[in-house]
């Protein structure tokens, strides 16, 4: 935490208005820089701020209190740098929990701001990292959590005790750091196996961009769909199954006998053999007319209930 030294003066004017230390606009260094110069307040002015907020609901003892300990979030939110998330982001969490802790500190509890304050701001910042730092969240109880916050920097002194004693660091925990962990942290080794497969794997798009050359990419999307269950394709598919059910039996009782029993026998019957139906000839010779005369019949007969089941759709 910086220790910005300021001036008695400065110290007054920033204690009278300490919105004015703090610029409207500016980048994070101009920020950063800012709040450190934000002068530190003794324990008895704390005293005075906190109790004026608890008994009066003073919103500029409030403020006092807030300002004064932005450098603490500065500070806090630089050790969560590692997760690849705005530094920005970090410290406005931070702040809220900063104004949380404000709001709930009592004074007379005998501790500082400072040591109550920084269970709160790390508390957000935790809660920001675990809904932001991938798309879907990779700790949600208790012991995740903690196995979230402390594997990381665990496996780094792994790996800085396997270069101590030159041994070729493996990504993955062996057997042994795995126990260590779980005992360190009071968490069984499988959830700590699940934890590091989870850490190491990335975030993937199920339906990527299309590539440079327009061509569309593959991703996830394509193997993970299942159409059969989409609901338009539900639909057809059972619409599909009426028509050859109920559909065809509703056609065939609309045609004469005659051209029924050679729809039949041409198309739905099957020979024992699989070979399919009667051919125009069994048919001609059964009932003694010509295979053009077949055919005929056929043509008709399918056009009619082709008819029938267009109605029946």
């Amino acid at each position: 935490m910086s220790t910005a030294v300021s001036t008695p003066a400065a110290t007054a004017v920033a204690l009278a208005n300490p919105w004015s230390v703090v610029p409207s606009l500016g980048n994070l260094d101009a920020y950063i820089t800012a709040v450190n110069r934000m002068p530190m307040l003794t324990h008895e002015e704390e005293q005075r701020f906190a109790k004026d907020l608890r008994d009066t609901g003073d919103v500029e003892s409030a403020g006092k209190l807030v300002l004064s300990h932005l450098r603490l979030v500065v500070s806090t939110s630089r050790q969560y740098l590692g997760y690849g998330l705005p530094h920005a982001d970090l410290i406005q969490e931070g702040n809220v929990g900063l104004m949380k802790a404000v709001k709930r500190f009592d004074p007379d509890q005998g501790v500082r701001l400072v040591s109550y304050a920084l269970h709160w701001i790390k508390a957000e910042i935790h809660e920001y990292i675990l809904k932001n730092w991938r798309l879907v969240k990779v700790a949600t109880t208790k012991a995740q959590r903690k196995l979230f916050f402390n594997l990381r920097s665990m496996k780094q002194g792994f790996k800085a005790e396997d270069a101590e004693q030159d041994v070729t660091y493996r990504d993955n925990l062996s057997d042994v750091q795995v126990d260590v962990v779980a005992r360190q942290l009071n968490v069984k080794a499988e959830e700590v196996r699940e934890m590091e497969m989870r850490l190491s794997g990335g975030d993937v798009l199920l339906d990527p961009a299309p590539a440079d050359d327009g061509d569309q990419a593959f991703g996830p999307i394509a193997y993970l769909s299942d159409v059969n269950h989409e609901p338009t394709a539900m639909i057809e598919s059972a619409q599909r199954d009426a028509l050859a059910t109920e559909g065809i039996a509703t056609a065939l009782r609309g045609l004469d006998e005659r051209s029924r029993r050679i729809v039949t026998e041409r198309w739905l019957n099957v020979r024992d053999d699989g070979s399919g139906g009667m051919t125009l000839h069994e048919l001609a010779g059964e009932y003694g007319v010509s295979a053009e005369r077949i055919r005929q019949i056929e043509v008709a007969a399918m056009k009619k209930m082709k008819t029938a089941l267009a109605e029946y759709a």
